[in-house]
């Protein structure tokens, strides 16, 4: 069991969850206003683009892991 004040597996893994959907929403707001500016070079665009796909992945990872599995 743990104390009181410790957080389980599970509570982890959700607020990590949360935090890589308000970086992934982030990281889709900036790639917005590179865009809209017309600031941004093709080479950064293309950064924050690749880094934007590989936490989406990392965070289908997590909901597999934190979602129950349901048996129809």
């Amino acid at each position: 069991m743990t104390a009181p004040n410790e957080m389980t597996n599970l509570e982890v893994k959700r607020v990590r969850l949360e935090m890589l959907r308000r970086e992934h929403r982030d990281l889709d707001e900036a790639i917005l206003a590179l865009q809209e500016r017309g600031t941004a070079d093709a080479f950064t665009l293309k950064r924050l683009k690749k880094q934007k796909l590989q936490i989406k992945d990392r965070i289908t990872i997590l909901e597999d892991q934190v979602t129950p599995d349901i048996i129809a």
